[in-house]
């Protein structure tokens, strides 16, 4: 049986999560907005809501299941979507930033 790596997003994103409007397409989503909360054993994302849906801390709108392969599953009010990381680009070394000249004027 399938293992999901469970995601839940903290307060303060969850409360614009959840008033933002509905949009098609995967959704973009930041890692610090998530903290991990374990893993549960199911047959798919939907198995792995119902058996959560009695515990103490059931799924909630915003959170994510993400697959052992990485394929992220965020929990909307329709069910389940595609999501992807947005992760933040790399900042510049001290050293890269040393050696790049700026940029001259030719005029």
């Amino acid at each position: 049986m399938p293992k999901y790596r469970i995601h839940r997003m903290k307060d303060s994103p969850r409360q614009q999560f959840r008033w933002a409007p509905h949009v098609s397409g995967a959704a973009s989503v930041k890692p610090r907005d998530y903290e991990a909360a374990g893993d549960i054993e199911a047959a798919n994302e939907y198995e792995a809501w119902r058996r959560m849906r009695d515990s103490e801390q059931p799924l909630s709108v915003g959170d994510l299941l993400e697959t052992e392969s990485g394929e992220l599953r965020i929990c909307k009010y329709v069910g389940f979507e595609n999501a992807q990381w947005i992760l933040p680009e790399p900042k510049p070394s001290p050293e890269t930033a040393k050696t790049e000249e700026p940029c001259r004027s030719t005029a």
